[in-house]
């Protein structure tokens, strides 16, 4: 009896030491791009449908498309004006932004503000200054402002530092953000970024 009970237990030990083998080769054929079975994925995928993700099939759209197509023939058009003046002094601009975060020399080469210099426009920098920019830069843009205080490292604009950055850097500066300046791309659209530049180099001048 009990060296049928060793035997047994040889033979259990081989049989899981193969059904292990076999199971290490059956995964080194799997494809690799299949993650295999998932642990608790609602941790990690949301209950919902992001709109612009398609994580699994959705049930109320065609073809399970969790974003619609747009209508046949719809023609994109952005949110913001893109002429600026009248008749023969008209400037058209698309201000589309493509210059990298890391060239902010491109930018201070060949940007020009496309948006004209006059008192309707740089009033309206200001209200956008001031939503945007006065809580760190201050309100004549001296550096500072109550959270600029806080975080320390706030320039001021009429300093010989920075009283002769062209309008390029600003705008680059705005858009991709720089040193401690997070980015704003995402919050402005180049026509109020354009017009905030405007404002910014009235303070530079300590106007």
């Amino acid at each position: 009896m009990e060296f049928k009970a060793m035997k047994f237990k040889d033979l259990y030990k081989y049989l899981l030491v193969a059904a292990v083998l076999l199971t290490a080769a059956a995964g080194c054929k799997k494809d690799p791009n299949n993650p295999g079975k998932e642990y608790a994925p609602n941790m990690y995928l949301p209950v919902g449908y992001e709109p612009y993700k398609q994580e699994k099939a959705n049930p109320i759209n065609p073809q399970g498309l969790t974003m619609r197509l747009p209508v046949a023939g719809t023609v994109a058009r952005r949110n913001y004006h893109t002429q600026f003046g009248n008749s023969d002094s008209a400037v058209v601009d698309l201000m589309v932004y493509n210059i990298p975060a890391d060239s902010i020399e491109i930018a201070e080469r060949v940007l020009k503000n496309p948006v004209p210099l006059n008192e309707k426009t740089l009033a309206e920098g200001k209200v956008l200054y001031d939503r945007y920019c006065q809580h760190c830069h201050g309100a004549t843009g001296a550096g500072d402002g109550k959270v600029g205080a806080m975080y320390k490292g706030v320039p001021n604009y009429a300093s010989d530092a920075y009283k002769n950055l062209n309008e390029g850097h600003i705008f680059h500066v705005i858009t991709h953000g720089k040193a401690r300046m997070w980015p704003h791309g995402s919050q402005i659209n180049p026509e109020e970024r354009w017009k905030i530049v405007h404002y910014v180099q009235k303070l530079q001048k300590g106007a």
